[in-house]
């Protein structure tokens, strides 16, 4: 698909990447109509998350509307074919929110896969996961997000085994006459964070969001050598997962901080040594491995200057 990531105004250009700094709606009509094949995004919840750059405590119906504007976007420059997956996340007070928002890209788009993305989880006596606490007599710890799957149709094929899962009743697989030992994985994701212990481990990005995330959706995408796009790219995760995987991206950020941010990550990659052409999912797929320690490394040491710090986010008292 030939997509242009030549940076234009305001790009910076990190081997077949581009990532710009500046408002996505801006940015986005310099797109050319069709030229995207994968759009792997989280925008702003609406939730007073503490960003650098914007304020995100707006009025519900202005952040709705806006919300629709950037659905008319994407819709232009996503290719027929392609797929557009939402992560949206909520609150205990504010449980609709998500799908309010993906009600927004309602008139552009058809939801095709409708997928939990579960962080923390339960079982028995054990939990296994990450998760921030609340202390309330009312509700429960928040564990998961959610993760929309829009098409322009509604009918586009995915590679369900791609983020498989081997069957645990070997017998099945001669039985229905599968091909190999993987059967769909379903449509609730676990996959927690990494262990952190700083904010220069997350980047220094208040909602990030873990690279086996966007690579499992690119995965379900199907398809090599695709054209990606993270309109909120914040610090890149999107654009690390699409480079791990050999495709190109183009990330759209507010905050020039992010912004450089997401491109100390895809050095750190190697990015501008050429293309990564993997695309089988190891045991440790989406792993933040050394390149990203490197990174976090480098926002510590402030070689990526911050312009002012961010309150510390810890256990939360709901009532």
């Amino acid at each position: 698909m030939p997509l242009d990531v030549s940076g234009g105004a305001g790009g910076t250009l990190v081997g077949r990447h581009a990532v710009h700094a500046g408002d996505c709606l801006t940015v986005l009509a310099g797109v050319a109509d069709g030229s995207v094949d994968a759009i792997v995004t989280s925008p702003p919840y609406n939730i007073g998350v503490a960003y650098r750059s914007y304020d995100d405590r707006q009025p519900r119906a202005e952040y709705l509307a806006w919300l629709g504007r950037v659905s008319r976007e994407l819709a232009r420059v996503l290719a027929p074919g392609g797929s557009l997956f939402l992560n949206i996340g909520s609150t205990n007070t504010d449980p609709w929110l998500p799908l309010e928002a993906a009600g927004a890209f309602r008139g552009d788009f058809v939801l095709q896969n409708h997928i939990a993305w579960v962080k923390s989880l339960s079982i028995g006596d054990d939990t296994v996961g990450h998760f921030k606490p609340i202390t309330s007599r009312r509700y429960l710890n928040h564990n998961h997000e959610q993760l929309f799957h829009f098409s322009l149709d509604g009918d586009v094929a995915i590679d369900r085994l791609a983020v498989g899962v081997p069957f645990k009743d070997k017998s099945n697989i001669a039985r229905w006459g599968h091909a190999r030992d993987r059967r769909c994985g379903g449509n609730v994701w676990f996959i927690p964070y990494r262990t952190v212990r700083s904010k220069a481990q997350k980047f220094d990005h208040p909602a990030g969001f873990p690279v086996a995330l966007p690579e499992r959706c690119l995965r379900l995408r199907g398809g090599a050598d695709l054209a990606v796009l993270d309109p909120f790219a914040g610090a890149g995760t999107t654009l690390v997962a699409a480079h791990r995987l050999g495709h190109r991206a183009i990330g759209i950020e507010l905050d020039p901080h992010y912004a450089a941010t997401a491109i100390a990550r895809l050095r750190a990659e190697g990015a501008e040594d050429g293309p990564v052409h993997d695309t089988a999912e190891p045991a440790d797929a989406g792993a933040e491995g050394p390149a990203d320690d490197r990174a976090g490394r480098a926002i510590a040491r402030g070689d990526l200057r911050r312009t002012r710090d961010q309150p510390r986010r810890g256990a939360r008292k709901v009532p």
